[in-house]
């Protein structure tokens, strides 16, 4: 029979807090990732410049790869992508090299998402791209990264602080890579001309 720890994370110390201590702790955490947005706001790398302007001459589909915490924030930014005018489709990492690889055209363009730059899964993916030669976009907190080297346009948001208390869990990279897919999704959108209409389409 389990007995009653038996669920509990290893090495952890269960602790009680009262409604303030819990409400504070929640609104620093969303303050600080609060300021790394305002600061990727205030000082916008000239390369998403560049990025929308490889986004804007592909006539293919934008194909968003990353894996893990990474992988998840790609595949909205692929929904984002797809709902507002731009085709997208979302590749993960392993099942490329299981058939996948096919999902890429000629006319197609990569956007790749890593924290780091250095993601085994991700870089193990840059060989069989560069044979397939399409365009690579990575968002990478890291500019001189394995991936960012291997791109042709690189959007370093820089090293961060993660919100959580050991400092491990993506948390402030994650939202990070959210809103600059997001500003390249509704950006782009905006340069095409998508309407209300063209919304309502993809929206019945």
């Amino acid at each position: 029979m389990m007995n009653a720890d038996s669920n509990a994370t290893p090495n952890s110390t269960p602790r009680s807090a009262t409604p303030f201590e819990v409400l504070s702790f929640a609104q620093s955490i969303i303050q600080h990732e609060s300021n790394a947005l305002q600061g990727f706001a205030e000082e916008m790398p000239i390369e998403f410049f560049e990025a929308i302007k490889l986004l804007q001459n592909c006539s293919g589909a934008v194909i968003v790869s990353g894996i893990g915490k990474a992988g998840w924030i790609g595949q909205k930014i692929s929904a984002s992508l797809a709902s507002t005018g731009t085709r997208s489709h979302f590749l993960h990492p392993t099942e490329a090299f299981h058939g996948d690889f096919g999902r890429i055209g000629p006319d197609d363009m990569m956007l790749i998402l890593s924290n780091s730059g250095e993601t085994d899964e991700v870089l193990r993916l840059l060989p069989i791209i560069a044979k397939i030669d399409v365009p690579k976009v990575a968002i990478t907190a890291n500019g001189t990264s394995s991936l960012a080297k291997n791109c042709d346009i690189s959007i370093p948001y820089g090293r961060v602080e993660e919100a959580c208390d050991l400092g491990l869990a993506p948390t402030t990279s994650t939202t990070l890579m959210l809103a600059i897919g997001d500003s390249l999704a509704i950006v782009l959108s905006r340069l095409k001309g998508f309407t209300s209409m063209d919304f309502a389409q993809f929206h019945p």
